[in-house]
């Protein structure tokens, strides 16, 4: 069945199925392209790549860790936030190379040998406190002749697992920092307390040493004091010997004198008158000789009662012997004074019976008095070896006081020092104090935690701009809007602009504009309405937006079908072209940013970009927009069909 719409460039009438042909071209090329583009994740494994790996593993604290392995591991086992995975093939570089070669891998993952060691180089340095670190890198082949999206799927799989094995190594490095700065804080708040006792310690022992010159004085003090008490004491004993050698030297003589008389008497048998003299002196000398020794023995006494207190204990148990002898003596001494009287008094009455007993008696007196003489000698030696023990002792009493004294002074500068090293101390263990609550501490858990996000400190939501679609969410409104001019520029290859009888027609220019523009108009209504229902099988909008781009569709095909309309009238085959052009123009700026800057501008003036920006979010702006272009486009066109109405009579001279 014909209408009566005319063919362009041809004479052959258009039927309804050309009609239903120009309608379902624009959803047929854009159901094949979302089909082709939408979720490619879901079907990842129609592409087989390889993995090489040539790593050599480590051997960090005894631990083997193959990180060529793991990643491979991870690489073949895939992610759970994708639908599928590759299709994973465990090669060698000459199959890798092979089947790169002949098709059989859409990609090759080449894992260097070097990849564990550089991974692990970063803790290693930590660990070790020097030595440099290296990255890790794995190399991603694809083939010169691989489709456009593949190098984009294998390089991105590739790098998320690169950055997800680098993201767990930098974890586990941080975990540990941040363990060793917990670890350093205790330790720290240890040597804190440490020097904390330290410095109450040294605080004690400075108080201590504080009191140590005062105690040095007074031994000082005491030590002169003793010096003094042992050169008087010396000076005592000196004098005692020089006695004790004077009543030595009276006994000696008087023993030598009772001797002699003893030797006379007996020779002579009687007793002359010098006896009688003799007598009476050696009465008055034995008197003397006793009280002498009586004396002294009490002075003896007296000197050993006190001796604990200011001598040795040499001279203290010499001056006791002494103290003995002196006792000892003092008997003989009261005996020689008594035989001395009985002698002076009774010699005239003995005088001739008694000469011979008389004799022995002094003999024996006179032997005393010897034996007398002996011991006084050695008292008054043992006296002098007291007094120069006395005169030593004074000697190292006066040195023990000098000494006692510069120890006086050593002790307040020992105070001083160990009051400086408490304050030293205590202001270390303030400032270990400060520097261990300075550091951070975390528990296990809060490590962990931390060094998460440490190592990976930024990510994104990509759920609404993965994989799925390739080129992101305004794919569907590029290719909706691509789609219905093409399919609008369709219409108007197949239709014509304006009727072959614009010249003769007697129906205004107008009325010509819009009979030729109402079936396009109609067909591009038409292929809104299905690409709108062929997006909803895909995007699944809800019933506002599907309302919003199905009516933004319509307009956009209406719009469409006035502006080629516009093209095809002014310029003919070449407004066709013109209008492709402006269709590829179309699909190379909506599909990435980084276009020339003036290629964006060209962009942005078509009739395409208020389509594309309203099928992304329906909004008033560019549907009027959408319209100012159709009415624009009508316009230009009755304004051509109005030219096309004049014509010369040369012409039609011509044509006839």
């Amino acid at each position: 069945m014909t209408l009566s719409i005319e063919r362009a460039r041809s004479r052959k009438p258009i039927t309804w199925l050309t009609i239903l042909g120009i309608l379902l071209l624009p959803a047929a090329v854009g159901g094949i392209l979302v089909a082709a583009l939408q979720n490619p994740t879901e079907r990842l494994d129609s592409m087989t790549a390889a993995i090489v790996n040539l790593d050599e593993p480590v051997t960090i604290d005894d631990q083997y860790t193959p990180l060529g392995r793991q990643l491979a591991s991870g690489l073949v086992e895939g992610s759970d936030d994708l639908d599928s995975n590759l299709t994973w093939v465990i090669s060698n570089e000459d199959d890798a190379a092979e089947g790169l070669a002949d098709g059989s891998y859409q990609a090759v993952i080449t894992i260097p040998a070097e990849f564990s060691s550089a991974a692990t180089s970063a803790g290693q340095a930590i660990s070790d406190g020097g030595g440099s670190a290296e990255k890790a890198t794995i190399k991603v082949t694809t083939p010169d002749d691989g489709l456009v999206a593949d190098d984009l799927i294998t390089g991105q799989i590739a790098s998320v697992a690169a950055s997800t094995m680098g993201t767990m190594l930098s974890e586990a490095t941080m975990e540990n920092v941040l363990v060793g700065f917990t670890t350093i804080g205790d330790q720290i708040g240890e040597a804190s307390s440490g020097a904390l006792e330290l410095a109450t310690g040294a605080r004690s022992a400075a108080d201590g040493a504080a009191a140590l010159p005062d105690g040095a004085t007074k031994l000082a003090d005491g030590a002169a004091q003793l010096g003094t008490g042992a050169s008087e004491l010396a000076g005592g004993l000196g004098t005692i010997a020089s006695g004790t050698q004077d009543a030595a030297n009276g006994a000696s003589e008087l023993g030598a004198g009772l001797t002699s008389g003893a030797a006379a008497l007996e020779q002579n048998g009687l007793v002359p008158a010098q006896l009688f003299k003799g007598a009476n002196g050696a009465r008055d000398a034995t008197a003397g000789v006793s009280g002498g020794i009586a004396g002294l023995d009490t002075q003896l006494t007296a000197l050993l009662a006190s001796c604990g207190e200011a001598a040795t204990a040499e001279f203290c148990e010499k001056l006791a012997i002494a103290s003995g002898t002196a006792t000892a003596l003092v008997e003989p001494a009261d005996q020689a004074e008594q035989a001395a009287a009985g002698t002076a008094s009774g010699l005239s009455v003995f005088n001739t019976e008694a000469s011979a007993t008389l004799a022995t008696q002094m003999r024996t007196a006179g032997d005393g008095a010897t034996s007398l003489a002996d011991g006084l000698y050695q008292l008054a030696s043992g006296v002098n070896q007291s007094a120069t023990g006395a005169n030593s002792l004074s000697t190292g009493a006066v040195a023990l006081s000098d000494g006692a004294t510069a120890l006086s002074d050593g002790a307040t500068e020992l105070a001083t020092g160990i009051d400086k090293l408490a304050t030293g101390t205590g202001d270390l263990a303030g400032g270990l104090k400060t520097a261990s609550e300075s550091l951070p501490s975390f528990d296990d858990q809060e490590s962990s935690s931390l060094a998460s996000v440490i190592a990976d400190p930024v990510s994104s939501n990509s759920s609404d701009s993965s994989m799925n679609t390739i080129f992101g969410p305004t794919a569907i409104p590029l290719l909706a809007a691509v789609v219905l001019w093409f399919g609008s520029l369709a219409s108007f290859i197949v239709m014509r602009a304006h009727t072959a009888r614009t010249l003769t027609s007697r129906r205004s220019s107008a009325g010509l504009t819009l009979r030729a523009f109402a079936p396009a108009a109609a067909i591009g209504a038409g292929q809104g309405i299905l690409v709108a229902l062929i997006v909803q099988f895909v995007a699944s909008y809800d019933a506002a937006a599907w309302w919003a781009f199905a009516g933004t569709a319509v307009v956009a095909g209406v719009a469409f079908a006035a502006v080629n309309q516009a093209l095809v009238a002014l310029f003919g085959g070449i407004g066709r072209w013109a209008s492709a052009l402006i269709g590829v123009v179309a699909v190379a700026t909506g599909l990435i940013s980084t276009v020339p800057g003036w290629l964006a501008s060209i962009g942005e003036v078509l009739p395409t970009a208020p389509a594309f920006t309203g099928l992304i979010a329906a909004n008033g702006s560019a549907l009027a927009s959408l319209v100012v272009w159709g009415v624009l486009s009508l316009i230009a066109t009755t304004l051509i069909v109005a030219v096309r109405r004049t014509t010369s009579a040369k012409a039609v001279l011509a044509a006839g």
